[in-house]
């Protein structure tokens, strides 16, 4: 069970992409499918460690202005 959907629910769906997409491109597209889920699944996991690189950004900007408001 994938997502809520059983065997059948699996079955009624390929089929209707076969019928829509034909046995010559169905594979292409899963291969499409499959590389897209790839790069937003990399995409995830470098939004994951930008944070932390922002947040030390963002505190040496601020001890940086700082410094100028001292500097005056």
């Amino acid at each position: 069970m994938i997502g809520g959907l059983g065997a059948p629910e699996m079955l009624v769906i390929l089929f209707v992409a076969l019928l829509i997409f034909g046995p010559q491109n169905l594979p292409k597209l899963g291969s499409a499918l499959g590389k897209t889920v790839k790069s937003i699944r990399e995409g995830m996991q470098d939004t994951d460690a930008e944070p932390a690189l922002s947040k030390a950004s963002a505190t040496h900007d601020e001890s940086s202005a700082d410094d100028s408001d001292q500097d005056r």
